[in-house]
């Protein structure tokens, strides 16, 4: 079962969409405070050569990913960034050579991982999201970084283990 019901990721995006800047700015103040290492992966992409426009996108998808966190209910532990290391590991085994070769699309993603994943709905957010951006943005080597920053951002939701209620 999803621990992000699409009722739940719709409402996300509609909040997101709906701050002004200094609401954005706070959020991510929160943010830092509250997953740190989710932050640092859309921060590093400007010391990985990605431009500001691009990084921009890729901080709505944090945005909305953290909004349908918090409006999920759930105990989030933080997500570390071993966390995030694992997963981005463990995907780009999943996706193969060309994803590891930089020749990584949003589409390329294999219809059997989607299929086995547990965030369904965030990951058919983010996939369509990215193909969009990709569609329209003037193709740049760094481009792989911000869509496997995203994707990675979905993997470390869906798989980071939650607390157990202890009695």
């Amino acid at each position: 079962m999803a621990r992000i019901p699409m009722p739940t990721l719709a409402a996300a995006v509609a909040r997101v969409q709906a701050m002004d800047r200094a609401q954005k700015e706070q959020f991510v103040d929160e943010m830092f405070r509250q997953q740190p290492a989710m932050l640092a992966s859309f921060l590093v992409q400007r010391q990985m050569g990605v431009c500001l426009e691009k990084m921009e996108f890729l901080l709505e998808i944090l945005l909305v990913c953290l909004q349908a966190m918090r409006q999920s209910g759930l105990p989030w532990p933080t997500i570390t960034e071993d966390d995030q290391d694992r997963q981005m590991q463990d995907f780009l085994a999943q996706a193969g050579p060309k994803a590891q070769g930089g020749g990584f699309e949003p589409v390329g993603v294999n219809q059997r991982y989607i299929n086995a994943h547990p965030e369904k709905a965030l990951l058919a957010f983010v996939l369509n999201r990215l193909a969009q951006w990709s569609a329209k943005v003037v193709p740049e080597e760094t481009d792989k970084y911000v869509m496997l920053a995203a994707i990675n951002l979905v993997n470390c939701i869906a798989f980071v283990e939650l607390p157990t209620a202890t009695q």
